[in-house]
């Protein structure tokens, strides 16, 4: 049996630009970055930077560890939602590629992808109807 399917009403609101720094989290980075700016609920919209090393799911629930010194971010996707207690919880998935220039795919695990140098990110504040 599927999933059903969820539909929701809203309308974007505001932008932010923002960098996230050495050695702070890719997906707590995002959840601060929302907390910061009042976020409740957000889109990425791009990224650009580069993690020291990083962490992504499998399909069969295992992890897959990346190692650098520099895994480059080809490509971010995901949101950020509110939870019932105030707090926000980001999920992302993304590519990146080794220093081999070998690429991989997946969800970022939280708490396991720090930032090597820098990251630049740009997330659209979503507002939900009702």
């Amino acid at each position: 049996m599927s999933e059903p399917i969820l539909i929701e009403t809203g309308s974007t609101g505001r932008v932010a630009y923002a960098r996230i720094g050495p050695n702070e989290d890719l997906v707590l980075g995002i959840e601060k970055i929302c907390l910061a700016r009042g976020f409740k609920n957000a889109f990425v919209r791009g990224a650009v930077g580069s993690l020291t090393d990083a962490c992504l799911g499998t399909p069969d629930g295992k992890y897959l560890h990346v190692t650098g010194p520099a895994v480059e971010l080809t490509n971010l996707t995901g949101e950020v939602r509110a939870t019932d207690d105030g707090a926000v919880r980001a999920v992302l998935s993304g590519v990146v590629a080794d220093t081999d220039g070998e690429v991989y795919g997946g969800p970022f695990i939280a708490g396991a992808n720090p930032v090597c140098v820098t990251l630049e990110v740009t997330l659209e504040e979503w507002l939900p109807t009702g």
